[in-house]
């Protein structure tokens, strides 16, 4: 972003850039979660949870790579250090259940975390709506993804 794009940002760039940085922290735990399960599931159905799994961490992955961008474009530098993730995120890392089988569990820890990463970009959505076009269009994106990816998981807990 030049100059004159971030100086019409009518936010506090350091704010926003620590806010993109947790969301960014929260992507790369997501991520890293959603692949471990889907290496690691198992029994009935685990060939179809395995697919999901994959495909949403690959846009968790996607996510983070569109916030490091925009990081950067702001000013800042997205956090470098993959000791410092979980510290700088949101919220903890959510462990995988013990029981690979557990399907419904699995898909209980997805939705969960899915909900929580709809709160940040609302929250973030809220903070840049009108006051920064290009951040709230990323966020809004990412946002409506990832309603998607809760919306997904809460139909296979209904079956």
């Amino acid at each position: 972003m030049g100059k004159q794009a971030r100086a019409i940002v009518d936010l506090s760039l350091k704010d926003l850039v620590k806010d993109l940085n947790k969301a960014y922290a929260d992507e790369w735990l997501a991520f890293y979660l959603y692949w471990y399960m889907a290496e690691t599931v198992s029994g009935k159905a685990y060939e179809d949870m395995q697919e999901f799994l994959n495909k949403i961490a690959k846009d968790e992955l996607e996510h983070a790579g569109e916030l490091a961008d925009l990081i950067i474009k702001l000013g800042g530098l997205p956090i470098a250090n993959p000791m410092d993730l979980e510290k700088s995120a949101n919220a903890p890392y959510m462990l995988p259940p013990k029981n690979t089988a557990d399907i419904n569990r699995i898909i209980r820890i997805v939705t969960e975390a899915e909900a929580g990463a709809i709160e940040v970009y609302n929250k973030i959505a809220k903070k840049t709506l009108g006051k920064d076009n290009v951040t709230y269009q990323l966020v809004a994106h990412i946002l409506s993804e990832e309603v998607d990816h809760e919306e997904m998981f809460e139909n296979l807990l209904e079956r």
